[in-house]
C-alpha cells in the first residue's frame, strides 16, 4: 500500500513540478515539438493531480485550500508562458 503523502509535502511537490515544467530546454524548433508539448502538459497535470483534493479533506486549513486555488493559478500561468510564449498587456 503506497504510504500517505502529507497535504504540505503535496503542495511542495507541485510547486517542484511547475518549476521542472519552466525548467525543460525548449527544443531547436521553437516550441512546436509535440514531444515537449506532452512533457510540458503531463508535468503540469501531475502538480494539478497532486493538489486536487486537498480542498476536500476535512483536515485542510484555509490556508491550504488557498495554496491550492494558487497553485491551479500557477499551472495555467506557466502552461500559457511555457507554450504561448508571455501575455502581452
Amino acid at each position: 500500500m503506497p504510504r500517505l503523502i502529507p497535504a504540505a509535502e503535496r503542495i511542495v511537490r507541485a510547486r517542484a513540478l511547475i518549476q521542472q515544467a519552466r525548467d525543460l530546454p525548449v527544443p531547436a524548433d521553437g516550441g512546436a515539438d509535440f514531444s515537449y508539448i506532452a512533457q510540458v502538459k503531463d508535468l503540469l497535470r501531475q502538480a494539478r493531480d497532486l493538489v486536487k483534493f486537498i480542498p476536500k479533506s476535512p483536515s485542510a486549513t484555509q490556508e491550504m485550500k488557498d495554496d491550492v486555488k494558487r497553485i491551479y493559478g500557477e499551472t495555467e500561468q506557466a502552461e500559457q508562458e511555457i507554450l504561448h510564449g508571455p501575455r502581452r498587456s
